[in-house]
């Protein structure tokens, strides 16, 4: 596609845009006196779809009108009510959908796959996570490795960048397994990276894991929504994700799970369990021992938060609709645009740090600034743009598919270079 600087180009586009009429299912944030904000922010919180309001609202009147029995009736009952949303997800993260679930959240979830998937020994206790995963992922990995009874310090390795680089290379990945070999226990890529943003070759790294006879798994937080991670297909041998930055579930929602099915009838994997995950047949039978569902429904502890639920679902249904193939495509677009714009800056204390690659990328920009401190995104915000800063230099820029638009991407360049310049 050729981009052109102006904002008859950017309308132009919106105006050919087959997704654009789904501004629409959003709330945008408006300011003190009405004005919608253009909201680049979908990295960490995704805007609201206007029918949650409905969606929650019938749970509500179900709760009021049948109490318990709403378990059981209506529509959408809620003993149930997480299987509606397995084949949403499932196109969403490439999987089929015996192998997702939606439960928990992320950190919960991941310590939930690493009880299952880092099973480390005196020989083999290693895990590599990339040397700026998100602080989360970091402070779970740490915990697991000194609950096992090893040392951090001896047991985390990090794949870094080159002194000067701001991205991970894979062959220096390959390296890094390569050197410690049978010591590596597990491989945990935090997928698209929350940083640099940064997309890592999924398939690339199961097969180096693999074959090295470690375990793989993938954060994909930063992904999920924007990337097709094609994941029953890649292999790796878990995922997991939250539902509240692109898929627009709200504020410390649900998170997501994906366990490939060649796991599931493994009765002698270790898990921490719950009823929820016990068979169906017998979940109400309490004196049974546990017998697990042979899906990623076998991961489950609690029974699920309905009221949630129903915010996962309401985005969901506008995914499903809107199709993940048009998703992901307009935000290559998306992203082209706004990096065509930035280059065209000609600004020499500005570089864009995410991969010029629209296949090594999702939605994310980060755009490091010379010389520059918060005051410089603070600036940005007040001229009515929400994007995000992340120390010591970086403003990351986030178009989210579904409700931003090519005159946003243009109006906050335009913003940006009168900050610059003032």
């Amino acid at each position: 596609m050729e981009y052109e600087n102006s904002s008859a180009f950017a309308k132009m586009c919106d105006h050919k845009d087959p997704l654009a009429h789904y501004r629409e299912r959003f709330y945008i944030p408006i300011d003190n006196e009405d004005n919608e904000l253009i909201y680049l922010c979908g990295n960490s919180l995704g805007c609201q779809p206007k029918s949650v309001a409905s969606y929650i609202e019938q749970e509500l009147n179900d709760w009021a009108d049948h109490a318990v029995e709403g378990h059981f009736k209506e529509k959408t009952p809620w003993l149930s009510y997480h299987e509606l949303l397995s084949e949403s997800m499932a196109e969403i993260v490439g999987a089929k959908p015996s192998e997702v679930v939606v439960m928990n959240t992320l950190t919960t979830n991941l310590h939930l796959m690493m009880v299952s998937f880092y099973n480390p020994t005196p020989e083999r206790h290693k895990i590599i996570i990339e040397s700026d995963a998100f602080p989360s992922d970091k402070y779970a990995v740490e915990s697991q490795i000194r609950q096992r009874g090893f040392d951090p310090a001896k047991s985390l390795l990090l794949w870094q960048p080159r002194k000067g680089e701001e991205l991970c290379r894979y062959e220096d990945l390959e390296a890094l397994v390569k050197k410690h070999g049978d010591s590596v226990a597990l491989l945990l890529i935090g997928n698209t990276n929350y940083y640099s943003g940064q997309f890592y070759p999924i398939k690339k790294i199961t097969v180096l894991g693999h074959k090295n006879g470690s375990k793989i798994g993938f954060d994909l937080a930063h992904g999920v929504g924007n990337i097709m991670p094609e994941l029953h297909e890649n292999g790796p041998d878990f995922a997991v994700w939250c539902t509240y930055k692109y898929l627009n579930s709200g504020p410390g929602s649900l998170g997501g799970c994906f366990v490939h099915e060649r796991h599931h009838k493994d009765k002698n994997i270790q898990r921490f369990t719950g009823w929820w995950g016990q068979n169906k047949d017998t979940r109400f039978n309490m004196r049974k021992g546990f017998d697990p569902i042979p899906t990623a429904e076998g991961w489950q502890l609690s029974n699920p938060p309905i009221l949630s639920m129903a915010a996962v679902k309401a985005s969901l249904d506008i995914f499903a609709e809107a199709g993940m193939k048009n998703i992901r495509e307009k935000s290559e677009r998306l992203t082209g645009y706004l990096e065509f714009l930035i280059n065209d800056l000609k600004n020499d204390d500005i570089q864009i740090i995410t991969p010029s690659n629209p296949a090594q990328r999702g939605c994310q920009l980060s755009i490091q600034v010379k010389n520059a401190d918060r005051s410089l995104h603070d600036k940005l915000t007040k001229t009515g743009v929400i994007s995000d800063w992340r120390e010591p230099d970086v403003i990351r820029v986030a178009p989210a598919p579904l409700y931003n638009s090519y005159e946003d991407v243009f109006e906050m360049v335009q913003r940006l270079k009168k900050v610059l310049l003032a």
